[in-house]
Order: structure tokens, then C-alpha cells, then sequence
């Protein structure tokens, strides 16, 4: 299994970024060919009680490698990835084979 985990940074308005997210966003993460889950988390903390660097972190699962770049590669990975312009200056994406 392969997942696709998104760092969001801490917006200005967080308020405004959670609204987008939810209501925009997440509907068009969950027409993605091949998605077998959708995990977000909102970042309360860090373990040393520092102020987290992330707001939100999302984390898409797929069946395999392959699965997951022809979803992100399509149509709909393409208007998902358009959208987070519309809420976010920014994200950190990191590609991560799940081992048992």
C-alpha cells in the first residue's frame, strides 16, 4: 500500500483554510480514481510543545504505487492539485510506502 501525505503549513486566516478545505477540497479528493481512504488530521501540537509547523495533514491511501501516480497524473489529481492555490501558500507532499 502507498500513501500520499500533504503538510499543510499554518494559514493566516485558519478558519477561512478550513472552511475551503472542507467543503471544496475534500470533495474533489474523494473523486480520485483509485483512493481507498482519506485520513485529516488537524496538528494540535508537537511533542516538545513548540509551535507546530503544520496546520493540517492529509494522507491518501492506494493500492500501489502505480494506482496512486495514474490518480494524481488524471483529471481529477489535476483539479485537486489546482485547488489548494485557492487556500493554501503552500503544501509539502511526500510519497510513502505503508509497511506492515
Amino acid at each position: 500500500m502507498y500513501k500520499l501525505t500533504v503538510l499543510y503549513p499554518v494559514p493566516a486566516d485558519p478558519a477561512a483554510f478550513d472552511a475551503h478545505y472542507s467543503s471544496v477540497h475534500v470533495p474533489l479528493v474523494h473523486e480520485l480514481p483509485g483512493l481507498l481512504r482519506l485520513e485529516v488530521a488537524h496538528v494540535v501540537a508537537t511533542p516538545d510543545g513548540s509551535t507546530p509547523p503544520y496546520h493540517l495533514m492529509a494522507e491518501l491511501y492506494f493500492a500501489d504505487i502505480e494506482s496512486l501516480q495514474a490518480s494524481m497524473g488524471g483529471p481529477q489529481g489535476q483539479a485537486a492539485a489546482a485547488d489548494m492555490s485557492n487556500f493554501s501558500s503552500g503544501a509539502t507532499m511526500l510519497v510513502c510506502a505503508v509497511t506492515p
